[in-house]
Order: structure tokens, then C-alpha cells, then sequence
């Protein structure tokens, strides 16, 4: 039980490091004035290119910075239920998180603020031009055929950026990742993105998307970091299988048993998987966060020794 806490800490520890070597961590700066403007006199909408459970997401044309963007207008009072869950903890908004963020494989936020006219808070961020990851899984597009590495590569190095930057992104999954034509990744909706500070990581909160969600935060322990890794390795899981390492399912009481059951094993999928990428998943995915990868560049430096 001492060997088992002793490691548990130890990885706490390495993953706090990320943060602590940045430099970025503690206490966040204040928050500027929120900006007011009149979205339907700025934006000129075209289609709708997503939506999620607090959001709705389109393409529009940005009078303002004469250029195309992508508009995410979210729900005001579902907004303010969720951000309710921190009161008192000086957490920042979506909008505020995400124009902080300045990484290649991070999608870049050009402004934010809220509506004069009905409250509703927005985000304008560069438009991508692309697929979502969810959509080359599903399809089994030839886009991963050879670049699975290479985008899984790109995805660990926009998390290790956000780590080290203060905070958790806690939805990584292919549906938050997306491709450009030109084979560039970009992690979107911070929507759910928490700093990685202890009072941000008590036990209780279960949100997510469930198939990702790691152990910990279903049986509503204490989370950190790995939270984001172990939801990577699902996503590499299912890169490489086409399959997910658990019975897919939306019922938390199917989740639960995720955690009294061993994933499948990567070869009941592909076969002639190498032992090294067999390792390498369930490495990814263990469900004790100790057993897991413990920082974004751990992950990143196993897999560059991992051939398709």
C-alpha cells in the first residue's frame, strides 16, 4: 500500500513539475474588462459547423477583422450553471483561457466577450480547414494511413504546451481534434479547461466526455494532469484499432466497469500489431494513474520509438 501511495505522489509530483518549470503556474493574472459588442452587427453568419452541449458553433464573416472565423456562441445560462461550480476560485472564462494560448497545434482565439444585446458570451477563433480526427476514425480515411504518429506526435506536444501554461483541458478526445488539408492538428473547445491548481482538482466532478473520462474522475477522486493523458491514450487506442478499448457507452454505471475490467487487447483488432504498439497502448491507458504516462512528453518520447 506504501509502495502504491509512494508512486502515486511521486507521479503527482513530475506532473505538477510541467508546471513549475514553465514558470506559468500559481496565481492567474486578473482578467481584462469583458468586451460588449453586438454579434449580430459584427458577424455575418453562414452555416453551422458544430454544437455542443453548451455551445453552437459557425462559420461566419468577421466584419470587424475582415476575415473568416469561426463563431462559438454559448448558452448564457448553461454557461453560468457550469461556471458556478468554481465560485470563488477566480477561474477565468473559456474565452479569456483560450486567447492565452498561443501553439501551433492549439486552435488560435482571436477575440472574445459577450453580446450587448442578449448576454450571450462568444469566442472568435481562426477558421480550420479540415476534418475532424472523430470523422478519419470513422470513415478509416487514408489521411491516418502512415500519419497516425505524426498527428498523435502533434497532439501531445499542443497538451504538453497547455500544461505547462496552467491549466487541463479535460475533454481530449478525436471530436475536439482537428486536421488541416495541410496535416496540421489543432485542439479546440476549452470549454471545460480548468487551471491546474489544487482547488480546481478536488474530487467530484464527473464532466467529460464519457468514453475518455479516466478512472479517477469516475470514481470521483482528485485528479491532475493525467486526467488529459490517460483521454490521449483512449485517442491513440482508437487511432490505431478503430475500435474503443471498452464498450462504448453513455450510462455511468457501464463506466464504473470500465474500472474493474482490463481493456481489450489492440490485437483483437489489428492482428499483426508489433509488440512495441501494443505495449505502447495499454501503457496509454492504464487505469492507475501512476501506471500511466505521467507528462505529455513522456507520452511523446515513447511514441517516437513506435513505428506503424
Amino acid at each position: 500500500m506504501f509502495q502504491w501511495l509512494s508512486r502515486l505522489l511521486g507521479g503527482k509530483k513530475k506532473a505538477a513539475a510541467a508546471i513549475s518549470k514553465s514558470g506559468r503556474g500559481g496565481v492567474l493574472p486578473p482578467s481584462k474588462p469583458l468586451l460588449k459588442e453586438d454579434v449580430d452587427k459584427r458577424f455575418d453568419k453562414g452555416n453551422r459547423i458544430g454544437q455542443g452541449s453548451m455551445s453552437k458553433v459557425f462559420k461566419a464573416l468577421d466584419r470587424k477583422l475582415g476575415r473568416n472565423v469561426c463563431l462559438k456562441l454559448l448558452d448564457e445560462k448553461k454557461t453560468a450553471h457550469f461556471e458556478s461550480r468554481f465560485k470563488g476560485l477566480n477561474k477565468p472564462p473559456e474565452g479569456e483561457i483560450c486567447q492565452r494560448l498561443r501553439h501551433d497545434n492549439i486552435v488560435q482565439t482571436l477575440d472574445y466577450g459577450v453580446h450587448s444585446k442578449t448576454g450571450e458570451p462568444f469566442i472568435v477563433m481562426e477558421f480550420v480547414e479540415g476534418m475532424g480526427l472523430n470523422f478519419l476514425i470513422e470513415t478509416k480515411n487514408k489521411k491516418l494511413e502512415g500519419n497516425r504518429v505524426n498527428f498523435l506526435r502533434q497532439i501531445a506536444n499542443g497538451i504538453d504546451y497547455l500544461h505547462k501554461s496552467g491549466f487541463m483541458h479535460r475533454d481530449i478526445c478525436p471530436r475536439n481534434i482537428m486536421v488541416t488539408n495541410e496535416g496540421v492538428v489543432k485542439i479546440i473547445d476549452f470549454g471545460l479547461a480548468i487551471p491546474f491548481r489544487p482547488e480546481f482538482c478536488r474530487p467530484g466532478n464527473r464532466t467529460g466526455t464519457p468514453n475518455y473520462l479516466a478512472p479517477e474522475i469516475i470514481r470521483r477522486s482528485s485528479t491532475d494532469l493525467r486526467v488529459d493523458l490517460f483521454a490521449l491514450g483512449v485517442t491513440a487506442y482508437e487511432m490505431f484499432t478503430q475500435s474503443l478499448p471498452w464498450e462504448s457507452s453513455q450510462s455511468m454505471q457501464a463506466l464504473i466497469g470500465h474500472m474493474n475490467s482490463p481493456p481489450k487487447d489492440p490485437r483483437e483488432f489489428v492482428p499483426g500489431m508489433k509488440d512495441e504498439t501494443r505495449a505502447f497502448l495499454l501503457k496509454a491507458i492504464e487505469r492507475q494513474p501512476s501506471g500511466r504516462f505521467q507528462t505529455a512528453l513522456d507520452f511523446r518520447e515513447a511514441l517516437e520509438k513506435v513505428l506503424e
